[in-house]
């Protein structure tokens, strides 16, 4: 009897023991963190996340990037996040707007100031509501705001034939632009003729005088050798372009406090050092621009901020957006 409940503790401690160290196992175990994004392995978000994120969260954390959409395809990364396929992407505002209209204030011209600004409007308490309803109906919280760069008005014409400094200044020029309603919108908007055409026939248009101009990055101006068919930029900067770190709500709610302020931390550093790596690119491109002949100049950017943005409250564009919103976006700029 006595060897018998001898066998019988020992057979309950072991079995203590084993279920015991099973827990530590899995305490341990590295949580996966697939990142899937259209963006490439060169693309200096991609890169800020491979050097500044993943190393901060490897003690508890496995991160995976997947570029180019070769996990999940592009526009379906929310809704992936959503089904529990996947821990984390980039994603857009207007991505975002497609599940929560009043997101669409955040892809409109002249909202963001500058890249600080959009900072601190996404650090605001008037994103909570935004934030929140993100988390509670699609699972996806976002961590932090990337980046991406300005978009000005690029014109073959010279200064003294066009010189931009109001709306006004536009009238009568053939700008292209992207061609969703979107765009055309923000287009007229801007005091310009929007022309809607695919992004591969600009350079010929703008060398044959079909177009007038286009409005892009300066990054694009560049890879694209606009410069080469073009006489000045004016730093319009109309559309200040941005991606949010997203994460899945499940994942987060199942990391410690201690693993929540790493990623959190993380994704905020990665963003830090993915913006100024594009500030010092877009400083550094006009001084390229410059030495290429181009005249570079800045117009009067109150005026078309006024302009642009009586132009959305006066149509149905700006319906989604959530009472007093906008005016508090505009105070927390410079």
């Amino acid at each position: 009897m006595y060897k018998k409940i001898l066998n019988n503790s020992i057979t309950a401690v072991l079995t203590g023991l084993l279920i015991c160290a099973s827990g530590l196992f899995s305490m341990g175990q590295a949580v996966t963190l697939r990142m899937s994004t259209p963006a490439s392995a060169t693309d200096q978000r991609s890169i800020a996340l491979e050097k500044v994120f993943a190393p901060a969260v490897a003690s508890f954390a496995k991160y995976e990037a997947h570029y180019n959409g070769s996990l999940i395809k592009q526009g379906s990364e929310l809704e992936a996040i959503a089904s529990g396929d996947l821990e984390m992407s980039i994603t857009s505002a207007q991505e975002l707007a497609q599940f929560f209209p009043e997101f669409s204030i955040f892809a409109t011209g002249y909202v963001h100031q500058n890249a600080g600004h959009q900072v601190r409007v996404f650090n605001d308490s008037l994103m909570d509501p935004f934030k929140a309803k993100a988390e509670s109906e699609l699972g996806v919280k976002l961590l932090s705001i990337m980046y991406l760069g300005r978009r000005h008005v690029n014109l073959r014409q010279c200064r003294d034939e066009v010189n931009v400094q109001t709306p006004e200044d536009l009238a009568g020029i053939n700008l292209r632009m992207p061609g969703t309603d979107a765009w055309q919108f923000l287009g007229k908007a801007l005091g310009a003729n929007p022309t809607p055409m695919a992004f591969t026939e600009v350079y010929t248009a703008l060398s044959t005088k079909s177009v007038d101009g286009q409005d892009n990055p300066l990054p694009t101006v560049v890879d694209a050798k606009f410069y080469e068919v073009t006489c000045q930029i004016a730093l319009t900067a109309h559309l200040v372009d941005l991606n949010y770190v997203a994460f899945s709500k499940a994942v987060w709610d199942k990391l410690t406090s201690d693993q929540q302020a790493a990623v959190q931390k993380a994704a905020i550093d990665a963003a830090e050092s993915a913006r100024q790596i594009q500030l010092q690119k877009e400083e550094d491109l006009v001084s390229f621009l410059k030495e290429k002949g181009l005249e570079i100049y800045e117009p009067n950017l109150a005026a078309f901020r006024s302009h642009v943005q009586k132009m959305y409250l006066e149509t149905d564009a700006s319906d989604p957006w959530p009472d007093g919103v906008l005016d508090k976006i505009n105070s927390l700029g410079n």
